[in-house]
Parts: C-alpha cells; structure tokens; sequence
C-alpha cells in the first residue's frame, strides 16, 4: 500500500494518553455526582431523523451532519440514510428517547446522558465539530414541578465543586422575563428582540441599541431591553430593580416570581454560586423557562462551559406533553481549556503504579504472577516489555510515570537461602523487600493525580 501523509482534521481533538486520564477523572466524577443525586444512565443512538434535528433548534446548513452510505443505490432506497443526521446535542434525542420508551419509565424521570455529539460549526478554540457533553435532565407528565429548576444547578455545583476548576458562577435567568417584559414595552417580536439582545457581549450596547430600533423598536423602548439586561445580582433584589423600570406584564410576573425562586434556594444551599443574570437567554428556541449559563472565575472569555434550561413542549405525542429541565457540561470543551489554558494534566501517562521488572525472559512468568497478585489486589501494574538491564527497566518507568518498580527475588536471605522481593521507589531511590500479597501501594499513588505542567 502507497504511504500517505497523515494530517489532523480540524474540530475533531484527540487526546495523549496522560491527557486522557484527567478527561476520564472528570467523566468519573461528574457520573459519580450524578448518580448520588438519583440520576440513571441511559444512551441513545448517535442518530436521529433530519426533519426531527431542524425542527428542534438545529440548523440543516449549519449544524447537522447529515449521514449517507458509499454504497450504490442508496439513494433510490425508501428510508435511505440520506434522511439521517449525527444528533447535534442530547436533548433532543432525550425527547425522542422519553417518547418512544414512555410507557416503561417511570415519573418524573431523572436521567444522565454522557455521550459524543455532533457540529457542523466552524472549529475555534473550545469549539469543536466532536465533542462529549454530560447532561443531567428530569421531566414528567404533563406538568413539571418548579423545584427541579433549583435543583439542576446545584448539582452542577456539587460537580465543579469537586472538579479543579477553581471558582465558577452559575449564572441563570428566566425566559419569561425578557419576553413579559418586551410584551409589556410593546415590542410583539419576542424573539427577534431577544436574537438582538444576545449580542450585546459581542457588538456593544450602542449597536445592539441601533439594531434594535431598525427592527421596530423606539429609542425609550430600546434602552429599557439594555436596562434590563444590565441586571445582575447574586441575591433576589434583581425583582424591585426590574419593577423599578415601571413595565408590567403577567408573563414577566410569573418569570421573577419562578426566578426568585431558584436563587433562594440557590443561596440556601450553595452561597455564592448562583447569580441572577437578566442578560441570559441561550440560543436554542425549545428553552421556556428558567435557563443557565455558567463561567469560569477569571476566564470568562471560554464562554458558557455548562448550559441547559427548562423546555415544556420538546418532547410530546399530540396527547400528551412531557415538560423538562436539564443542564449540559460541555466535557470536551472543558477539559480541553484547562489543558491548554492551565497547564492541568495526570501525573502519569499510563494507569500502571507499579512496573513489574524481568530478570531473564526465562523468568517472565515468576513477574507475570508478581503482577497477577498486585492486580487482584486492586494494585495497576504492568510487566516490563523487556529483560534489559534494571537501568533501562527503570528508565522504561520513569518516563511514563510509573513511581514504583518491583524487582522479582532481588535479595536472598544469607542464613535461609530463601528469595525475597523487592520494590523500589524510583522518585527516592528506597527499595525495601515486598510481598505481592501484603504489600501496599500509597494511596496518592495508586491512581494517577491532577498536576499542573505548566
């Protein structure tokens, strides 16, 4: 076969293995928090029909990658995968999942989702086109109630609390606010105006100001949507801020009231995490009620690394509607910034806490039992690829991490004449005599550790 050069694919990242590690120490303790909180696993197909991913926020030009075979004849074929896309988030095939299996779960239902999705978007750092997302989400039958909008960041809390991340801030509104708001302003097009407010961050207030009243809007009308998302507060005064813009509407009543809510219990529970953010609307259109965003302290400019809100008609039959809340950590995108941005890697590159050494090929087998023996235990090992001198045994160690090295029937005893292991601490130079049934490995070498390389 011809050789050819091997180049990377934009937006598609892979990780070294040392890398790797750190990603799967979140994975574990993000499933872990999950889990503790009563949430079950469940995985869907990486697929889904088009029609149902344009329909739920997906954009066929944008986002979604449409899936086809090579083969001949395909495209004549009904129900050809033509009509088949790689699902873009989990929510929607969540939707899909809850209507298909309904009459075997039970509600509310409390799920967790940790799986690769799919983006059609342009790569930029933190933006992927293959990524892992872990989602937590809980819906039920007919109506949801308020309470699990509280719970949801909190369990993120408890997630990142236990990750090293460092400080980080949940930042949650309400969609009711803005649309009962501009409803009360006169504004009709809610959505429109939110789709301008949204890019104050990035163009400014003047020219969110500007395009909102190209779009229909009066000066005075203008400023009040700009007042109104300038409001942030960690506690519940954002109410009389808001009511102290003299706009009234029902809708925007029930959004502070259900707002007021998450941020008391928010404060109860987990003081200083949660913040009342008005200028928090998220992209996606299935999103009704309260929606999160959450930064990084000191690198806000990542953007939002866990997302989510609350949606009342994604998932219905015609008969019957199933309303949700969920939160979505974006993994990839997280362990990737605090990789590149942080220096965060694993103190190793293999799991391995000990490499059983070979004194002569005709004696691998008394080090494959040594290394049976340290992994029934629970200890990782793995036996030297080579019978070289012990120097380059250990050097073969050294370079991948691995702390310990255990020398087969390295010392015999003068008097008994009998052989006795040894292990040795390659970071100190100590090596004592060991047993394969008794000895133990410490425990801050046992896994590999989060260290900072840079």
């Amino acid at each position: 076969m011809a050789s050819s050069k091997v180049t990377p694919l934009s937006g598609f990242p892979e990780l070294l293995p040392a890398e790797r590690l750190l990603e799967l120490h979140f994975l574990d303790t993000v499933r872990e928090v999950f889990e503790l909180h009563g949430f079950a696993p469940i995985e869907t197909r990486a697929v889904e029909p088009v029609e149902r991913l344009i329909g739920k926020g997906g954009d066929a030009d944008k986002e979604i990658y449409g899936i086809h075979r090579l083969a001949d004849g395909e495209a004549e074929r009904p129900g050809r995968d033509a009509d088949l896309g790689l699902h873009f988030d989990l929510t929607v095939p969540f939707a899909r999942y809850v209507l298909e299996h309904a009459g075997k779960l039970s509600f509310p239902f409390r799920r967790y989702q940790i799986q690769k999705v799919w983006r059609g978007e342009r790569p930029q750092e933190g933006r992927y086109r293959e990524f892992t997302q872990a989602d937590i989400d809980v819906v039920d039958v007919g109506e949801l109630a308020p309470h699990f909008e509280a719970e949801m960041p909190l369990v993120i809390a408890e997630a990142f609390r236990r990750l090293p991340v460092g400080d980080f801030r949940i930042q949650v509104n309400n969609r009711k606010i803005p649309e009962g708001f501009y409803l009360g302003l006169g504004l009709s097009d809610v959505a429109g105006t939110l789709r301008i407010v949204d890019k104050l961050d990035k163009i400014g207030p003047e020219n969110v100001a500007q395009l909102l009243v190209e779009a229909g809007a009066t000066e005075e009308q203008a400023q009040a949507c700009l007042a109104l998302a300038e409001i942030r507060t960690d506690d519940t005064s954002f109410v009389e801020r808001v009511r102290a813009l003299g706009v009234e509407h029902p809708t925007l009543d029930e959004g502070l009231t259900a707002l007021a809510a998450v941020i008391d219990t928010g404060r109860a529970v987990a003081p200083g995490v949660l913040v009342a953010d008005l200028r928090i609307a998220r992209g996606l259109d299935y999103y009704t009620g309260t929606v999160y965003e959450t930064q990084i302290v000191g690198n806000e400019e990542w953007g939002s690394v866990c997302s989510g809100g609350r949606y009342d008609s994604l998932a219905s039959d015609g008969r019957t509607t199933y309303p949700g809340v969920g939160m979505s950590i974006g993994l990839s995108r997280l362990v990737h910034l605090l990789i590149s941005k942080r220096g965060l890697s694993a103190s190793r590159s293999t799991p391995a806490a000990v490499l059983v050494a070979v004194t002569a090929e005709e004696d691998r087998s008394a080090s494959t039992q040594v290394a049976a023996g340290l992994r029934a235990r629970g200890i990782p090992c793995e036996v030297a690829p080579k019978a070289d001198r012990f120097g380059k045994q250990i050097r073969y160690a050294d370079r991948r991490g691995i702390p310990f090295v255990w020398f087969p029937g390295a010392r015999v005893d003068e008097e008994t004449q009998v052989a006795h292991d040894q292990v040795k601490d390659i970071r100190s130079g100590e090596q004592v005599d060991a047993d394969a049934a008794t000895w133990t490995c410490p425990d801050e070498d046992l896994r590999p550790q989060l260290v900072q390389t840079s």
